[in-house]
């Protein structure tokens, strides 16, 4: 028996059907959850700008009131039950993905500081052994000059992180994930 050689992938050919389709999760807050309705709409791009259509996007986030549904959370509010804080989806063939939740509360940080409204992001692809983590930001938020992680980024890079609202869908957000090249989105080293 001859053994052909195939295209090297550090996680193998097989990723979509390893992980993409397994529990799916795409409301991260249900409908009674309280706060502002938010759809957030994702997509990913590879190094050449092609949608990559086998990624897995994973979304931690804190409720409308800045709690997170988790025990390490030591703030002394109770968490909104109806805010799972968790999503995660597979992209379709155009790279995208939707996420239905609330926008998040401001969390405490270092020192007490809160942080602007953000939801944190795990990016699973084929040819990563790591997953790699960034934030979600919402353009134009006025909170967004005073997070103290957003500080840490170059202004000139700062845009890779805005959700930008859908003027034609009220409520609606669109983030764009670049994997590599001039639009690389800024990934954190957790």
């Amino acid at each position: 028996m001859d053994l052909i050689t195939t295209p090297s992938q550090t996680v193998g050919p097989y990723f979509r059907i390893g992980l993409t389709w397994k529990h799916p999760r795409p409301c991260i807050a249900a409908p009674e959850a309280k706060g502002e309705r938010i759809n957030l709409i994702c997509r990913v791009f590879d190094g050449d700008g092609v949608p990559v259509n086998d990624a897995l996007l994973e979304i931690w986030q804190a409720d409308a009131n800045g709690k997170y549904n988790h025990p390490d959370d030591a703030q002394a509010a109770i968490p909104d039950p109806g805010c799972h804080g968790f999503g995660r989806m597979g992209t379709d063939e155009q790279g995208s993905c939707e996420f239905q939740t609330v926008k998040p509360g401001r969390v405490p940080g270092a020192g007490n500081v809160l942080q602007a409204p953000h939801l944190n992001l795990g990016v699973f692809a084929r040819g990563m052994l790591k997953q790699f983590y960034t934030r979600i930001y919402f353009a134009g938020d006025a909170a967004n000059h005073e997070d103290p992680v957003l500080a840490l980024v170059p202004a000139e890079r700062r845009s890779t992180l805005m959700a930008q609202p859908d003027a034609e869908h009220p409520g609606t957000w669109r983030f764009d994930v670049h994997m590599q090249g001039d639009q690389e989105t800024v990934f954190f080293d957790v």
